[in-house]
């Protein structure tokens, strides 16, 4: 759902104030900074260049540090969260309307952390399903920051297909 360019200062910010030992700080700030990279396909090594923000794809401790950016993205809300690597998902159980502006809320929430933490929000995959076997009239209606949330009768997470009706045949197919 959102796009991560993790801003070093903020990573060694929140690294910093997790309690971490300054001199880890210290080794992990060396480690981002002034870092290069270049792919190799087949037998052909790209050029090499520089890397500003974000973390180190590839390395041991890469994911640790965006795990430790995204860390406390879930701060002020209600609803569940879920993540994996740069995947987040934001549910509740609905049972009544007030449900509804509780999600919308939490949204809001997660539209602010992202705005306050440099996350760029990718409107291509967000996408708002309600499960139920119920027969539903009312469409969905949420929003994360500008970007309205179209609502789709089936999402991919972690490969797995999740249909709205909690159907599994396209899973199976």
């Amino acid at each position: 759902m959102i796009g991560s360019l993790v801003p070093h200062d903020r990573l060694l910010t929140k690294l910093a104030t997790s309690g971490v030992d300054s001199e880890v700080v210290v080794w992990v700030r060396e480690f981002l900074v002034g870092r290069t990279q270049r792919v190799r396909i087949g037998g052909q090594l790209s050029k090499e260049v520089k890397v500003i923000p974000g973390v180190s794809q590839g390395s041991v401790l890469g994911p640790l540090l965006f795990l430790v950016y995204v860390n406390d993205i879930w701060r002020k809300t209600d609803s569940s969260i879920r993540l994996f690597a740069d995947d987040y998902i934001i549910y509740r159980k609905y049972t009544n309307n007030h449900d509804i502006e509780k999600l919308q809320k939490d949204l809001d929430t997660l539209g602010e952390w992202a705005v306050e933490n440099g996350e760029k929000i990718n409107p291509g995959k967000i996408k708002a399903v309600r499960f139920t076997r119920a027969r539903v009239k009312n469409p969905l209606c949420y929003s994360l920051g500008d970007q309205k949330i179209s609502e789709a009768i089936s999402c991919k997470y972690l490969g797995i297909i999740l249909r709205s009706d909690l159907n599994w045949v396209d899973q199976v197919n």
